[in-house]
C-alpha cells in the first residue's frame, strides 16, 4: 500500500489562478479533483495548497479512495495535421510574404492563439 509520504513526494501540477471577481486566488491540484482551496496572496494560497493536499491525500488514503498520481506524459514537440489545400496554399502565401517557413508561421500562429485562449480562462 502507498503512504501519505509517498503521495505527497509526487510532482502533481498546482494551478494557481487570481480571482477577478472577488479578488484573491484560488489554488487547485487537477489530478486530485475537489482539492481546491484560495487565500488573498499567491503565496497563501500556495502554503494553503500544500496543507489541502496533504490532508485530501490523508483522508483519500483513510477511505479508501482512488488517488491519481501525476501524468509523466512527455511530448515531442512534433504533431501533424491534415488540412484543406486552400488553408495549405493561404497559410504558405502568409509564411512567403513574412519571409518565414511555413512551419515558423503555423507556429507564430498557433502561440499566438493559444496565448488569447490562455489569457481568456
Amino acid at each position: 500500500m502507498k503512504t501519505l509520504e509517498y503521495y505527497n513526494k509526487l510532482p502533481y501540477r498546482l494551478e494557481l489562478v487570481p480571482d477577478t471577481e472577488e479578488g484573491g486566488y484560488t489554488a487547485f491540484f487537477p489530478e486530485l479533483p475537489g482539492c481546491i482551496t484560495s487565500s488573498d496572496t499567491p503565496e497563501g494560497a500556495l502554503a494553503n495548497a500544500l496543507d489541502a493536499k496533504n490532508e485530501w491525500l490523508k483522508a483519500a488514503i483513510a477511505e479508501g479512495i482512488k488517488i491519481n498520481e501525476p501524468s509523466n506524459e512527455e511530448y515531442s514537440g512534433q504533431f501533424k495535421i491534415r488540412i484543406p489545400k486552400s488553408l495549405h496554399r493561404s497559410l504558405s502565401l502568409n509564411a512567403k510574404k513574412e519571409g518565414i517557413s511555413m512551419n515558423q508561421y503555423c507556429l507564430y500562429l498557433l502561440s499566438k492563439n493559444d496565448a488569447l485562449f490562455t489569457k481568456g480562462k
